[in-house]
């Protein structure tokens, strides 16, 4: 599906390179915080971080990334580079600096990428809650400690024939557990207003993008929140190494924390970004 170019000039989009509408949301003033969406949300998922934050006195932007929420789907572009570009777009329209970058899960890789493609002038820290690109999640020869490539495609071959019992399956652990019915329906229903296109070509360069060289040249400061039952972003696979080769990162580990923490555990997790922001700028 083309984007509609008229998206792009109604209040709340962006423009990117190749005209794709990109839908955000800027609450706030201050300091400002740039969230990015895990793998098939969108921005609705920081609302738990964007309120209390821009109370707080930051600036909260939030978008929606391509063929992700409210943003149009092109059917191209689900690449890291071009999501990479899209973030540059979305920071050069706002005209913002000095902000700190704050990516969930699959956006951990989109925020390296993009420090590796346009480098740091615009950024004075990283958050990576749950990070799960990064640093690299296929075995190989020179990575071990990664899966085998097998496990990757049997996932892919199941979202193939059903997206929505693929989320199901995983969506008990995906939060801690007594969490409601409602909140899994309310992330379900999010995942499912992405583009399957978008899903299925993100899902494969999630899992075999190598960014090992890429943390190691980031020299911002760097903060990894990652909870230690984490079922989607194992921490000894993604968030504990992610830290180890950034080299001024600081890794929190969050005890019985899932991958939905920025929900479960919205008031500590503000907290922590707020406290970083706040000495990256002291």
């Amino acid at each position: 599906m083309n984007p509609d170019p008229r998206l792009a000039t109604l209040p709340g989009f962006i423009r990117a390179n190749d005209d794709t509408a990109l839908h955000y949301r800027d609450w706030g003033s201050g300091a400002p915080l740039v969230f990015l969406s895990g793998w098939t949300l969108n921005a609705d998922m920081w609302a738990y971080q964007s309120v209390p934050l821009a109370h707080e006195g930051f600036r909260c932007v939030a978008y929606d990334r391509r063929g992700h929420g409210r943003s149009s789907d092109p059917g191209r572009g689900y690449d890291y580079d071009t999501l990479a570009d899209d973030l540059e777009a979305v920071l050069d329209a706002l005209d913002l600096s000095g902000v700190t970058l704050v990516g969930h899960s699959f956006a951990s890789g989109e925020i390296v990428r993009y420090l590796s493609r346009h480098g740091a002038r615009r950024v004075a820290g990283i958050v990576l809650l749950s990070p799960a690109s990064t640093p690299y999640l296929l075995r190989t020869g020179d990575n071990p400690n990664g899966l085998d490539a097998s496990l990757f495609e049997a996932s892919l071959d199941e979202m193939l024939i059903s997206f929505p019992d693929w989320i199901e399956r995983r969506a008990q652990a995906y939060f801690e557990p007594g969490t409601s019915r409602a909140v899994i329906q309310w992330t379900i229903d999010m995942m499912l207003r992405a583009s399957f296109c978008a899903a299925v070509q993100l899902n494969r360069i999630q899992t075999s993008t190598d960014f090992r060289r890429e943390l190691a040249r980031i020299d911002v400061p760097a903060l990894v929140l990652h909870g230690d039952s984490d079922a989607s972003a194992p921490l000894e696979l993604t968030g504990r190494p992610t830290a180890e080769r950034l080299a001024r990162a600081s890794l929190k580990v969050y005890e019985g924390g899932t991958h939905g923490m920025y929900l479960n555990q919205a008031a500590r997790v503000n907290a922590d970004i707020a406290a970083f922001v706040r000495l990256c700028r002291a």
